[in-house]
């Protein structure tokens, strides 16, 4: 399940962020991307496991099928002559990827692991911060694979203006503000409102202790490192340094990912939407 999540979230990010892009970038860069996109929701779909059941499951699988349909399609077409249906493929993928993400959304917030399972499970906006947070997921990565492979793009097009990098890691800073925004309202909706019982721990309680090493590397690796990493990406891009923006994105962008790995676990082991 959480190899599912990431990789369907990582997937359905890359596609989006391509709406920002320059069309300058050129047509390989919107094609690998949108390829790039499609195999990673393809893998994603191998690691859905069996057991995700249910109303909200089902219609994200379809709305997942759809996307990945939609991926496909725009890669086999960007850069040909079917420029007028592009808009069409690019919404009907957008629209059934941000569905798929907030059917997921609704789904997990159902979900548990057992034992791990805190009372922050009974919070009233379980559901509400958990969509916030899928959709924040979603814009964190996709904005820090694209810039990433933005910057390295400057090596197959050293002519691109570098305005273009700029752009996509304002995107990127925006998108780290809005996912440390949401992670911080969970957390504190989660520990306010969240009272032990039955013998289950209180999220404080869970944080606080041993096994609360996830929580805090999870802090550390996914929204710290990234904060720090993606502002010193903007000073580097600012002084027009392509290489050097490149090689923090590529440091940047593995914190994201164990950031959102261990996101997904403490979702599934805690029920709250860090």
């Amino acid at each position: 399940m959480i190899l599912y999540l990431f990789l369907t979230h990582l997937a359905v990010g890359i596609f989006l962020s391509l709406l920002v892009v320059s069309k300058h970038a050129g047509v390989k860069f919107f094609r690998f991307n949108a390829g790039m996109a499609a195999i990673l929701l393809a893998i994603g779909v191998a690691f859905r496991p069996g057991d995700d059941t249910g109303r909200m499951s089902e219609l994200a699988y379809v709305t997942l099928l759809i996307s990945g349909g939609a991926m496909l399609a725009y890669w086999a077409t960007v850069g040909r002559t079917l420029a007028a249906v592009r808009p069409v493929i690019v919404g009907v993928g957008a629209t059934a990827g941000l569905v798929m993400v907030v059917a997921q959304a609704l789904a997990a917030s159902t979900r548990g692991s057992g034992q791990l399972v805190t009372a922050a499970s009974a919070m009233p906006a379980l559901p509400l911060m958990t969509v916030a947070s899928f959709l924040s997921s979603v814009a964190l990565l996709g904005g820090a694979c694209t810039a990433m492979v933005l910057g390295h793009w400057y090596l197959v097009i050293p002519s691109m203006q570098v305005s273009y990098l700029q752009s996509m890691v304002k995107v990127h800073i925006v998108s780290m503000v809005l996912r440390v925004v949401v992670v911080a309202a969970a957390v504190l909706l989660a520990i306010a409102t969240c009272e032990p019982g039955l013998g289950i721990p209180s999220f404080w309680r869970y944080i606080t202790s041993v096994g609360g090493i996830f929580f805090w590397q999870r802090v550390l690796f996914g929204l710290a490192g990234p904060a720090v990493l993606s502002y010193l990406t903007w000073e580097t891009a600012k002084i027009q340094s392509t290489q050097s923006a490149t090689g923090i994105l590529y440091v940047d962008f593995f914190t994201v990912v164990v950031g959102e790995v261990l996101a997904k676990y403490l979702l599934l082991a805690t029920r709250v939407p860090v």
